[in-house]
């Protein structure tokens, strides 16, 4: 399976919601997870450098690809159970071509507005690869949310916003913390460094959410 991890807007957490899942995989299914960094900005193989020099943190393998990716994708979907692609925060030749091939694509974005403002081209862009995958599962999960009650009602018209797009927006979010920080200096995961924290339930929701959209069910663009 080809999980990518992408979106347009860069800050919203990719590559913190790409490590995580990687190591939830790695955690609950036992499975042979490979991360493909895609990001000039090398942040997950930063962490991943990190996470090697801790001899008590489990392997998972890591390499980089750019640009035409999408049969290196596919002959690496072959080898591992899951290829989770992290994708920098703009429109590039190596999402396009992970998109064109993945079973999932999972985009974070915070509930803010310059985060929404990229739903329009993001809508375009998933139009186009779904002609090309059609099996392709699109989601949006709403990242580094404000954890005020007050603030609640902005995280739901968040929601409504992406929904008005025709794209499926996760129930599970992940809320402002430091631990996020602190676990990603590390090499770390907050399923790692903290397994019973607020942390570690939201990477659980999301993941196991997710995972539970049958592909076949996948996104449906529907044009006005």
């Amino acid at each position: 399976m080809i999980l990518l991890v992408g979106g347009e807007k860069g800050g919203a957490g990719k590559s913190c919601i790409a490590q995580n899942i990687a190591v939830y995989l790695t955690q609950k299914l036992h499975a042979n997870v490979l991360l493909v960094d895609c990001d000039p900005q090398r942040t997950t193989s930063d962490w991943i450098q990190a996470r090697n020099e801790d001899p008590t943190l489990p392997i998972i393998n890591c390499i980089q690809l750019y640009g035409k990716i999408r049969n290196d994708l596919l002959s690496l979907d072959q080898r591992y159970d899951y290829v989770i692609v992290d994708c920098g925060g703009q429109d590039n030749l190596a999402m396009r071509a992970a998109m064109s091939v993945a079973t999932y694509v999972l985009l974070p974005l915070r509930p803010k507005r310059r985060d929404l403002k990229t739903l329009p081209h993001m809508e375009d862009m998933l139009s186009t690869c779904k002609m090309v995958n059609p099996k392709m599962v699109a989601t949006v999960v709403l990242t580094q949310c404000p954890a005020l009650p007050n603030q609640l009602k902005r995280i739901e018209e968040a929601k409504e916003v992406v929904s008005s797009f025709h794209i499926k927006v996760l129930d599970a979010i992940t809320y402002y913390r430091n631990i996020y920080d602190d676990s990603e200096e590390q090499g770390s995961s907050v399923l790692e460094l903290d397994p019973g924290s607020k942390a570690a339930d939201e990477i659980r929701a999301i993941a196991e959410e997710l995972l539970s959209i049958p592909p076949e069910n996948s996104y449906e663009l529907i044009r006005a």
